[in-house]
């Protein structure tokens, strides 16, 4: 018999709404590390967006 340790380990994926009460305490906070991960690269993509846009707007104005 396999130890908990032993086996593989499932990839954490979260969708928006799901039902949350099957969770494990560590499940959440898997979930809540891949959802901080995914703000911090959305966060980045917008930052790296918005300062093109103003290199734009500096050269382009209308």
């Amino acid at each position: 018999m396999m130890d908990d340790e032993d086996r593989p380990r499932r990839p954490v994926t979260h969708t928006v709404g799901e039902a949350l009460d099957a969770l494990s305490v560590e499940e959440i906070g898997d979930r809540i590390a891949l959802l901080t991960r995914e703000i911090e690269r959305l966060q980045a993509t917008r930052s790296t967006k918005e300062a093109a846009r103003d290199i734009a707007g500096s050269i382009f104005k209308f």
